[in-house]
């Protein structure tokens, strides 16, 4: 093997590894997040009597039941490498939906409210929770454990503020759109509704054109947020 070969194959074996450790670095916090927010749904729809989630196995943390194959597994990963190749940082995915049977809830305006704020509210605070882990760090352990903890937690902080800010784009299918509802006219909501396929797609396209980025803006905002808080009480 010649020395060009020999740098080739260097090359090649340095992208696997980077692609094996962002997998542990972006992958693993959001299939977490995913499944936290879709159990939240759950979780919430029973306290509000309807224990559709949990009948049908869905009131869990285990990831396998909350996986939907292309946006949980096949999105993500080649947004990973393409992210580690040098390619545009598109990511973008989601998991199957927490079943919810609306006739078992006694206000069910109010209660779909409640249930669809739960998943964004549970990014919210698991977002807090890393940035209380990442401050305690950076400002009481040693600056060699710095490093690892910066990344892991900054990446797990952004990865569940950005699902909570993505999930509450007030559109059909997403949350916002049900936590909209609850304001909206029962006949206009309907109407909303019924064409949620539409939104669906206009939302794919918005990310595929690099549009969604704008939600960086208030993504920013809120883990800056999120971390001066971590910082007020620790400090």
């Amino acid at each position: 093997m010649d020395r060009k070969d020999s740098a080739k194959v260097e090359s090649e074996l340095m992208d696997v590894m980077q692609i094996i450790a962002n997998i542990f670095l972006i992958f693993f916090p959001f299939l977490f997040a995913l499944c936290f927010h879709e159990f939240s749904h759950g979780f919430v729809a029973k306290l509000k009597g309807d224990n559709t989630a949990e009948v049908m196995g869905r009131l869990t943390l285990n990831p396998l039941v909350h996986m939907d194959f292309i946006g949980t597994l096949v999105l993500p990963l080649i947004s990973i490498v393409s992210i580690t190749q040098g390619g545009p940082s598109f990511f973008f995915g989601w998991a199957k939906p927490v079943p919810v049977s609306v006739r078992n809830l006694k206000n069910p305006r109010n209660d779909m409210f409640w249930i669809a704020l739960a998943g964004p509210l549970s990014n919210i605070l698991l977002g807090f929770i890393a940035a209380f882990v990442y401050v305690f760090v950076m400002t009481k352990v040693g600056a060699s454990a710095q490093d690892a903890v910066k990344k892991l937690f900054s990446m797990f902080i952004i990865t569940n503020v950005s699902l909570a800010v993505f999930n509450m784009i007030p559109l059909h299918p997403l949350d916002g759109g049900k936590v909209l509802a609850r304001f909206l006219p029962a006949s206009i909501n309907y109407k909303l509704e019924q064409n949620e396929h539409i939104t669906s797609l206009i939302l794919l396209f918005i990310f595929i054109t690099g549009l969604g980025a704008l939600i960086s803006f208030p993504v920013r905002w809120i883990t800056e947020w999120l971390i001066s808080l971590a910082v007020l009480v620790i400090l």
